[in-house]
This record gives structure tokens, sequence and C-alpha cells, in this order.
């Protein structure tokens, strides 16, 4: 019962700390297009968010019983599976926040999990189905309805508004996106708090400390909804840089019209339980603001870039979920060299990325996130 405890501990704990990465790895989809617009001020914007993250991840669980009771079966999955799954979707969030790359923080948690559990227990272990329903599907429809979306809002709103980006309009549409942008990240609470929540309660069912089918304690929401605020406290600048200028400028318009239809889709998405990515949700609306406003400079390279990295986060993750499982698997000297593992990642690349480091003083200054700044041709 020791033993079970303590890896039960050291999961809960991982789960948390995934929740703080996603936190600062999604920050940018709410508050992205305020910033950049001038709407409000960076420091301003996360700590918004971050309240409203913490309050969403108060108003559903449907999300959180689709992962605790829907992608894996139960009866066969163990903690120690649960934590190797969390070691490469923390590993995969990390990676690509250092390139400032908008992938799915939440599409990588299921990545890990499913990675893991076909190593430990084989496929029967996953529920494919329900992957393919209510996270696959989802993920290729949502992007692209919230681009129409955008596009056909921004499109009538220059159409009916010939200045709207001159004042006193453009003014009024900034002061709109403190609203929107709020709507956004009430709705990335609902959603993403959600995944560790589901993570968390899976790990107690499976350890045996709670009934199977049964959704998140009162605890369990509120510590994860307290992780994943204080990680979008912390800004996750490299990605809101990318999200902000790199894909399209963004004006006042076509911000509220990209936050508007974001917050919708998310929203409605939670309601019904499925595994949606906010990062593929906002980047389709910002995408979809650039298309509706005539004359807007879309950056096509960086846009494909952000979708590789969607297509990739699932397999690569799950691929780094695999590896972990199957040394963690081995008893406990493997987990302490998995968990070994994780910490000096981890560090390595948060040292590489202080290197050229994007914070709230600079995240508007340059379109580009670069690594290395002496290697690099990009303006600063």
């Amino acid at each position: 019962m020791t033993t079970t405890l303590f890896v039960v501990a050291l999961v809960v704990l991982t789960a948390l700390v995934f929740d703080f990465t996603n936190g600062f790895h999604d920050s940018a989809n709410a508050m992205a297009t305020s910033v950049a617009t001038g709407a409000l001020r960076p420091r301003t914007a996360v700590l918004i968010a971050a309240v409203l993250n913490i309050v969403g991840a108060f108003l559903s669980t449907e999300v959180a019983k689709t992962i605790s009771g829907g992608i894996v079966n139960d009866p066969v999955v163990t903690p120690v599976m649960i934590f190797a799954g969390l070691v490469g979707a923390i590993l995969w969030n990390l990676t690509t926040w250092l390139f400032g790359l908008p992938s799915s923080s939440s599409h990588a948690p299921f990545g890990g999990l499913i990675g893991a559990v076909v190593v430990g227990a084989g496929t029967s272990g996953v529920n494919f189905s329900v992957i393919v329903s209510k996270i696959l599907l989802p993920a290729l429809v949502a992007p692209v309805v919230a681009g129409l979306a955008a596009g056909l809002a921004t499109y009538l709103i220059y159409k009916w508004l010939k200045r709207a980006d001159e004042e006193p309009a453009a003014t009024w549409y900034r002061r709109g996106q403190t609203i929107s942008g709020s709507m956004v990240a009430l709705a990335h609470g609902t959603s993403d708090g959600q995944k560790t929540m589901g993570v968390i309660t899976l790990v107690l069912i499976t350890a045996g400390y709670q009934e199977s089918g049964t959704g998140p304690q009162f605890w369990v929401i509120a510590t994860a909804g307290i992780a994943i605020g204080l990680g979008t406290y912390s800004g996750g600048w490299r990605i809101m840089r990318t999200m902000g200028k790199g894909i399209v400028d963004v004006n006042a318009p076509q911000g509220l019209a990209a936050e508007t239809t974001s917050a919708a889709a998310i929203l409605a998405s939670s309601h019904m339980g499925f595994g949606l990515s906010t990062t593929q949700v906002c980047a389709g609306s910002i995408v979809g603001s650039g298309v509706g406003r005539k004359g807007a400079d879309i950056r096509w390279r960086t846009t494909r870039k952000m979708v590789y990295g969607w297509l990739l986060t699932l397999p690569a993750a799950g691929l780094i979920g695999g590896l972990a499982a199957a040394i963690a698997i081995t008893g406990t000297i493997g987990l302490v060299v998995v968990f070994a593992v994780l910490v000096a990642g981890s560090a390595t690349i948060w040292t590489i990325s202080r290197r050229a480091p994007v914070s709230s003083e600079n995240v508007n200054d340059s379109r580009d996130v670069i690594i290395n700044p002496e290697k690099s041709t990009l303006p600063a």
C-alpha cells in the first residue's frame, strides 16, 4: 500500500506539473490577440486569464469524464503508465514552447497516455473508437469551423464599417476584446483545466482509491484549476509572440472576431465532452481573421509549421510516453530514472530558452521566436 501511495502521489504531482505547463503553453490562446492589439497590457492580460482559468475549471467536468472513463480501459491501466504518459506530454509541451510553436497541449497528454498504455498493456487497453469520435474528429473539424466563422465575422465587420481600424471605432473594438478575450480564458478553463482533472481521477481509479465511472473530486478540481491558473499567469510569452504577431498582424476588429468565435467553439465542445484543442481553435480563428481582412499579410510558412506541430503532437508524445513506460514499468529504479530524465530534460529546455528570452516586456517586439540569436538571421 505504501508503494502504491508513493506512486500515486508522484503521478498526481507530475499531473499538476503538466497542468502548469498547459497553462503557460496555452495562455496565448486567450490573450495573444488582445496583447498584440494593445487592448490589454501583457501582465494584466495573463492575470485576467489566470483567474478565469480557475473559475472555468469549476464549471464543467464532462471532458474530465471522457479522459477518466473513456479513452483507455481502466482495469488494465496502472498509475505507472499514466506517469509515463504525463512525462511524454510535459517534454513535448516544453519542446514546442521552446520553438514558440502553438501545438496542442490538449492532445499531448492524450498521445502520451495512449503510447504508455499500448506499451504497458497492449492495444486492448485503448478505446480507439472514443479517440476517433472525441479527439480526432473534433481536431479536424473545429479549427476549420472556427476559422471560417472568424473569417466571415471579420469580413462583415470591415464591410459594414470601412474605417474599423481607425479611431474612435478601434478603441471600441479593443474594449470589446477585454470581454471576448476573457470569455476565451473562461472557456479554456472549462476545457483544458479538465484534462488534468481527468488524468488524476484516472490515477485514483486505477489505484483503487476511487470507484470506476465516477467524476473528479472537489480537491482534484481545485488543485487542477489553481495549477493551470498559475501556469497561465507565468505568461508563455514565446507562444504568445507567435500567436499575436507571427501568424498575421492582428488589428482590433480581427482580434474581437477571432476571440468571440473561439470562445463559442470551446464552450460548446466542453459541454459535449470533446477533448478539443483550444490551441487549434484559437489559431484557426486567427488565420480566419486574416483571410477575412482584405490585404492582411498571413504568414503561411508559420501556419504550415503550426499544422505540422498539430500532426506530430499525438505520435510524438505517444512515442516519448511509450519509451518512458518501457523503462518505468521495470520497477522502482525505472520509475526514478524516468523522473530524473524528466527533470533533466525540462531543465535543459529552460536553459536553452534563456539564450533568446521572450517576456512581457518584448513579446510584441518581433514576429519570430528564435533559439540561438548568434546564428539566426531573423530580426530580434
